[in-house]
């Protein structure tokens, strides 16, 4: 049975190499605590087909993210020079050129092993994870090797985490967008909610 990273807990820290505007420079996690949003977006390596399609559509979405205080990472099993590569290399051959947040190099496999992502070919899951200022896992999810993540999805998510924290007592039902009217977390109280929501359907 595998015992995956809990939604509540620290996410596991790490050090390590990453790449970004074509730098190589050391990134730790808990350099981020007190200060961001962080949201971990591990994918299976370089130049898969999927992972371009990803990785690019949250770049040119980064200032939704930047505008939440959240910093993206996106780590794979690869080398920071086959990084660097991937960075340089064209939109058209299948690159991320132009990437506006970092990648990060995990070489000896102990971050994707530490969050639990590691296949048998040793290669990482599609599993993304939002962290909390304080370093606490919030969220995870983890795909098919072959199912692009929606990143609306994704801000959807991260909205309602950042509502629900800022507004303590309160929850966001389903498909809660931000704006959207949201329910007590209390059971008792909750039920206000729904006789507002049923009754105006039966009018």
């Amino acid at each position: 049975m595998i015992n995956y990273p809990q939604i509540g807990k620290l996410a596991p820290n790490f050090i390590t190499v990453g790449v970004y505007k074509k730098k190589l420079g050391k990134i730790r996690l808990s350099d981020y605590r007190g200060k961001k949003y962080v949201i971990l977006v591990f994918y299976p390596a370089n130049f898969t087909p999927v992972s371009p399609t990803e990785l690019l559509a949250l770049s040119d979405r980064i200032k939704e993210f930047r505008k939440l205080s959240t910093q993206i990472l996106a780590i794979s099993v690869d080398s920071p020079f086959c990084h660097l590569r991937y960075l340089i290399s064209s939109r058209d051959e299948g690159g991320l050129e132009g990437l506006k947040y970092p990648l990060i190099s995990d070489l000896r496999q102990t971050i994707t092993n530490d969050y639990k992502l590691l296949t048998d070919d040793g290669m990482a899951l599609p599993g993304l994870f939002i962290i909390d200022k304080e370093g606490v896992i919030q969220y995870y999810n983890v795909n098919n090797l072959l199912c692009g993540r929606s990143i609306n999805e994704i801000l959807r998510i991260l909205k309602a985490i950042q509502y629900i924290k800022d507004n303590p007592g309160h929850a966001c039902p389903v498909d809660w967008n931000f704006g959207d009217q949201s329910l007590y977390s209390h059971p008792l109280k909750s039920t206000l909610y729904f006789k507002e929501l049923y009754s105006s359907e039966k009018n």
